[in-house]
């Protein structure tokens, strides 16, 4: 028999063996952060509560709308002050670290060790794929371990300048001094110290890291545990490639981990019919009635960024479509999942047009089955959108079955598309 979970928000849930897709839906949700109530503020202790819930931002360089890193936030408290988060998560020795956790991403600073296996991993590919690169350029590493000595944390574009007056030519190019910083990262031999203007600042790890936290093994089994317990709490429900995808772990290493949580009770199966494959609730998993929200998602929003998670979960098909031609985009270059209570019922294209100060509105598509009237609960989320990120005006370009409806509840008239 399936279960209907019927737990008041906030309370521990207690389910049979079997949920419903919406329960499903509810407890991911709600580990995510949905469906609580907004604070009246936002300052430091919700930035961080909200962190360590969702355990990750990722990270990506695409500024049409906002920056990635700073969407999920906002989708979960509304409206906040970038500059506060700036403070948490680039300051050079401030409580969070950029790696390449799921993709490139912000992460507790006491989760770095646990990733020391990820930084062995790469040791070990281009020491057996035998990089012609590193073997070439071994004079470049050593140099810019000199330069980050002597100088202190510096950006890829600060050392190519001073790379360049002495060494001019090819070899010193911005290229080289950025491919070696990047192997260099990934190796854990640099760290990052922030970001200035998005780029990122390259140090060595003892200008930078608390004493004794650099060079702190922690062995692969018990790392990968780790990782999957914070996976399995941030998705209140998931499959073992759910869980694995978070933090972007090989099967091999996640299955074993999985199963060490089964036996200490710290996850259990459970089947959600449709899913066709084993589900793993976390035990503090919290499972409200309902789900009252509205979310504009950022293409790498953990509750999308696993696309056959949000097809199975939300019936929601979805790409991106930065990458692909103009011609060829069915939906828009930088669309956002639309999250109406516990559904996804659109996806809309938006660009800052900072120049002219407008939230543009590049289209705005309806998914099959969506409710009627949903424009007026995504307008005054576009109009929040707006305000925090000081533009005034809306505008809708007529691209989209839902774009006309959006237009007459913002009360503007549609623009056509160029």
């Amino acid at each position: 028999m399936t279960a209907e979970v019927s737990a008041g928000a906030g309370s521990v849930a207690r389910v049979a063996d079997s949920l419903s897709p919406a329960a499903a839906r509810r407890i991911a949700l709600a580990a995510q952060g949905f469906g609580r109530p907004r604070p009246d503020a936002v300052g430091t202790r919700q930035l961080n509560l909200l962190l360590e819930r969702i355990g990750l931002l990722q990270l990506d360089s695409v500024n049409v709308l906002e920056r990635s890193h700073y969407l999920p936030v906002f989708a979960r408290l509304g409206s906040y002050d970038k500059a506060l988060l700036d403070k948490l998560t680039f300051a050079r020795r401030g409580p969070y670290r950029e790696y390449w956790a799921h993709e490139a991403a912000l992460i507790p600073l006491e989760d770095w060790p646990l990733f020391g296996f990820r930084r062995q991993d790469y040791r070990d590919y281009y020491a057996r794929v035998d990089d012609p690169w590193l073997e070439a350029h071994a004079d470049t590493l050593v140099w810019l371990r000199a330069e980050l000595a002597a100088k202190g944390p510096l950006p890829a574009s600060k050392i190519e300048r001073d790379a360049a007056a002495p060494r001019r030519g090819s070899w010193w190019d911005w290229d080289e001094v950025k491919r070696g910083l990047e192997r260099m990262f990934r190796f854990g031999e640099v760290v990052s110290a922030g970001r200035t203007r998005f780029e990122r600042i390259y140090a060595l790890p003892e200008q930078v890291m608390p004493d004794g936290l650099h060079g702190h093994e922690i062995p692969r089994p018990d790392a990968v545990h780790a990782l999957m317990e914070r996976s399995a709490r941030a998705h209140g429900i998931g499959t073992l490639s759910d869980l694995a995808d978070y933090y972007r772990l090989k099967t091999a290493d996640a299955k074993p981990a999985l199963q060490r949580l089964v036996d200490e009770g710290v996850v259990r199966e459970v089947t959600v019919p449709g899913w066709n494959r084993t589900a793993f609730l976390h035990r503090d998993a919290r499972v409200p009635r309902r789900i009252e929200t509205t979310a504009l998602l950022s293409p790498f929003d953990p509750v999308v960024w696993e696309r056959d998670r949000a097809l199975r979960m939300f019936g929601f098909h979805y790409r991106i479509e930065i990458y692909t031609p103009a011609p060829k985009r069915k939906f828009g270059y930088y669309t956002l999942p639309v999250l109406v209570d516990e559904a996804l019922v659109g996806r809309i294209d938006l660009k800052n047009d900072r120049q002219r100060g407008v939230l543009r509105v590049q289209s705005a598509w309806r998914e099959e089955g969506a409710p009627a009237g949903i424009a007026e609960r995504i307008v005054p989320a576009l109009r929040e959108l707006a305000a925090w990120q000081g533009l005034g005006e809306i505008e809708v370009v007529d691209r989209g079955d839902l774009a006309r409806e959006v237009a007459a509840e913002a009360g503007v008239p549609l623009v056509a598309g160029s």
